[in-house]
């Protein structure tokens, strides 16, 4: 009698296509289509990891323009994700691959455990919109030039992401907070910047 196997997660995916990158890596249209997703959810979460690990150098600023693309496609209220070619054709090597997979496992492993249907009305269109409202001033302040300003708000990004993938509105308010706070921190640290100059 064969045993059937159980079905892998997203986590177990992108740890399978490290493995399997050749040590040029995977462009981005690769590995979207390596991870046979067509959604928001997923292609947010992948490009995000990146941005979470911290010292990982040169992946962060080649996913966070694609994400402000994928972020401002859903608040405009596209069904599916597209990138155009120049962002489409970027490539993360091996390295980056396996760094990534290792950190997505590390730091988000928790939220296979706990994501669940819940608070599903934040996933109606309306609601989709205004979270890729919200994802866009996220994902753009992940190009702030200050040092580790890409970790909370990819963190952040990536909650909201997985929250969209399991539909779990729980994570999607979590996500967002984070991300508000960082965003709210920033401008206060602008504002007092701007204060002392003047002052």
């Amino acid at each position: 009698m064969t045993q059937e196997l159980s079905p892998r997660t997203f986590l177990q995916s992108i740890e399978s296509m490290a493995q399997e990158a050749p040590e040029d890596g995977f462009s981005l249209r690769e590995i979207f289509d390596r991870l046979h997703e067509r959604a928001f959810g997923a292609a947010l979460f992948i490009l995000a990891l990146p941005c979470c690990i911290p010292f990982l150098y040169g992946v962060p600023q080649i996913v966070s323009l694609p994400m402000m693309v994928l972020a401002a496609q859903m608040a405009m209220g596209r069904r599916e994700p597209w990138l155009p070619e120049k962002f489409a054709a970027r490539k993360i090597d091996k390295k980056g691959l396996s760094r990534t997979a290792n950190g997505g496992r590390k730091w988000f492993g928790w939220l296979e455990k706990i994501a669940r249907p819940r608070l599903t009305f934040l996933m109606a269109p309306v609601g989709e919109r205004v979270i890729g409202f919200f994802l866009v001033f996220f994902c753009a302040s992940i190009l702030v030039p200050l040092p580790s300003t890409n970790t909370v708000p990819g963190i952040g990004v990536a909650i909201v992401a997985f929250g969209l993938m399991a539909r779990d509105g729980i994570l999607v308010i979590l996500g967002s907070v984070i991300g508000t706070a960082w965003i709210a921190t920033l401008i206060a640290l602008v504002a007092f910047g701007v204060r002392t100059i003047s002052g």
